[in-house]
C-alpha cells in the first residue's frame, strides 16, 4: 500500500491508516473553514467545558464539538436549533469518527433578523440624505487623536505602535470601551462623546491638552455577530453628530459596517486608520526642506527675470526721444522696487510658516518628553516609599526563623526558638525565653 512517498509490501497497523486520513483531512483546504448549516440534535454541554452536538437535514447528519473558550455560544441555541456554524474537518483517531471542529455558531434566524434590521437603518439613513451628506475634512497634521475602541485589545497595540513608529510623541487619548455584548453600543456611544467634549478648545485648555482634532472608533475582526454593535442606530447616530472627524475602522477589508457608511473616512483596519491619517514625521521633514529650497529657487528665478526686463527696458529707452523718457525711467524704478517688496514679502510669509511648523513639531516632542519624564518621577518616588528598608530605619525590625521565613504571629513561636532579628544596619540572634499574647482584634 502505498503512504505518501512510501511504498509498503504489507498490511499497515489501523492506527497508522486512520492517522494518514486525519492528515490528508487537515491540509485539504476544502475541508477547513466550511459554512455549514443544519439543525441542532444531542446537544450537550460537557463538565469539562466542551460542547457536544450533532447536525443534521434532511438529506444527512455529522458530529461537532466546540472545544472550550473556542468562541461565544449564544445561550439561545439550543436542541432543535437552525443553526450556521465555520468548522474544519477533523477524524478523531481513537473512535474513528468523522467530526465538525466549530470555531463560530450563530442562529440562522438571528443573523437573518440582525441584517433586515441593518438594511433597514441603511434606507432610513439615505432617505434622511445622511449617506451623501458632506464629510468633515480631516487635519493634515493631527494634534490630538481619540481613540475609541477595546481596552488591551490587538488592534490598539497595532494603533500606538504605528503612530509611535510615523509621528514620535504625537498626543493620543485612549478611550477603552466594550466593542462586542449588549453594553457595547452605549459605551461606544458614551467614548464618542467624551471625545466631542475633548474637543471644546476651553475644556481643553483646563486639561492642559490640544483639543482633539481627530476620532478613531473601531475593532480589529471577528464573527458578524462580534462586529454588530457598529452596525447598530444608537452608534451611528452619534458618529452622525460629531463635529470632529470620524474615522471608522472595523474588522477586516471585507467587514463593512453601517458605520463605515456614515464616517468621514473608512479604514479597512484599524492599523489602516493610522496609516491614512497620521503623516510620518520624517518625510514632513525632507518635504519642508525641499518645499524651502524649492521657494528659494523661485524666488531668484523671478529676481533674475524681472532684472533681465529692467535691462531690455532701460536699454530701449536711452534710444527713446527725451520726452517721456524720466517719467517711463520712473516707473520702471517703481515696478522694481514693488518686485522687490513682493518678493520679499512672500518669502518672509513662507519663512514663518515653515518656521510655525517646525517650532509645533520640536514642542509636540518636547511634550512627550516632559510628561514621560514627571511619570517615571513618580513611578520612582512609590518604588522609593514602598521599600521595606525605610521602615527598617525608623525603629522596626523583622522576625525570621532560621529557615528565613518571615513571623508575624505569636502562634508561629515557641520558647526557646532559635530567631533572627533584621534591623537597619545588620541581623542579630536571639532566644525566645517567654510568649506574651495580645489581644487578636489589635
Amino acid at each position: 500500500m502505498r503512504t505518501g512517498n512510501d511504498l509498503t509490501t504489507g498490511p499497515i497497523p489501523v492506527g497508522q491508516f486512520v492517522n494518514l486520513v486525519r492528515n490528508t483531512l487537515k491540509q485539504d483546504k476544502l475541508f477547513q473553514n466550511q459554512v455549514i448549516t443544519g439543525e441542532i440534535t444531542q446537544w450537550k454541554r460537557h463538565s469539562n467545558g466542551h460542547t457536544y452536538f450533532t447536525l443534521i437535514d434532511s438529506d444527512g447528519q455529522i458530529s461537532a464539538v466546540i472545544w472550550q473558550g473556542r468562541c461565544n455560544i449564544d445561550p439561545l441555541i439550543e436542541e432543535g436549533s437552525v443553526v450556521v456554524v465555520i468548522a474544519n474537518l477533523d477524524l478523531w483517531a481513537k473512535a474513528g469518527k468523522i467530526q465538525l471542529v466549530v470555531s463560530k455558531i450563530a442562529l440562522v434566524n438571528k443573523l437573518g433578523a440582525l441584517e433586515d434590521r441593518k438594511k433597514q437603518l441603511i434606507a432610513d439613513l439615505r432617505n434622511e440624505g445622511l449617506l451623501d451628506r458632506t464629510r468633515l475634512e480631516l487635519p493634515t497634521i493631527p494634534h490630538h487623536i481619540a481613540i475609541i475602541t477595546g481596552s488591551g485589545s490587538a488592534a490598539l497595540a497595532d494603533m500606538n505602535r504605528l503612530i509611535d513608529n510615523r509621528w514620535p510623541g504625537l498626543r493620543r487619548t485612549i478611550i477603552g470601551v466594550m466593542v462586542q455584548g449588549e453594553n457595547a453600543p452605549g459605551e461606544i456611544v458614551r467614548g464618542l462623546l467624551a471625545a466631542s467634549k475633548l474637543s471644546v478648545p476651553e475644556i481643553a485648555d483646563k486639561m492642559e491638552v490640544p483639543p482633539v482634532d481627530l476620532i478613531i472608533v473601531g475593532r480589529g475582526g471577528g464573527a458578524p455577530e462580534d462586529l454588530w454593535a457598529f452596525n447598530l442606530e444608537p452608534v451611528v447616530r452619534a458618529i452622525v453628530a460629531s463635529r470632529v472627524p470620524v474615522v471608522s475602522a472595523v474588522g477586516h477589508e471585507s467587514d463593512l459596517m453601517v458605520a463605515d457608511l456614515v464616517a468621514d473616512l473608512r479604514a479597512s483596519t484599524p492599523s489602516n486608520a493610522i496609516e491614512l491619517t497620521v503623516p510620518e514625521y520624517d518625510y514632513h521633514q525632507m518635504l519642508n526642506v525641499s518645499l524651502l529650497e524649492r521657494l528659494d529657487d523661485a524666488a531668484q528665478r523671478i529676481i533674475i527675470d524681472w532684472r533681465r526686463s529692467l535691462q531690455l527696458l532701460q536699454s530701449r529707452l536711452v534710444n527713446a526721444p527725451l520726452r517721456g523718457v524720466y517719467n517711463a525711467y520712473q516707473h520702471v524704478s517703481e515696478l522694481g522696487n514693488r518686485l522687490s517688496n513682493i518678493v520679499a514679502d512672500r518669502f518672509s510669509e513662507e519663512r514663518q510658516r515653515l518656521h510655525r511648523h517646525t517650532t509645533m513639531i520640536e514642542f509636540a516632542i518636547h511634550k512627550k518628553l516632559a510628561d514621560e519624564t514627571t511619570r517615571l518621577a513618580v513611578l520612582n518616588t512609590s518604588l522609593n516609599s514602598s521599600n521595606p528598608r525605610n521602615v527598617l530605619h525608623r525603629g522596626y525590625s523583622m522576625i525570621t526563623n532560621k529557615s528565613g521565613s518571615v513571623i508575624s504571629k505569636t502562634d508561629d513561636l515557641t520558647e526557646g526558638q532559635q530567631i533572627t532579628l533584621a534591623l537597619a544596619d545588620g541581623r542579630a540572634k536571639a532566644t525566645v525565653d517567654g510568649i506574651e499574647e495580645g489581644d487578636k482584634n489589635e
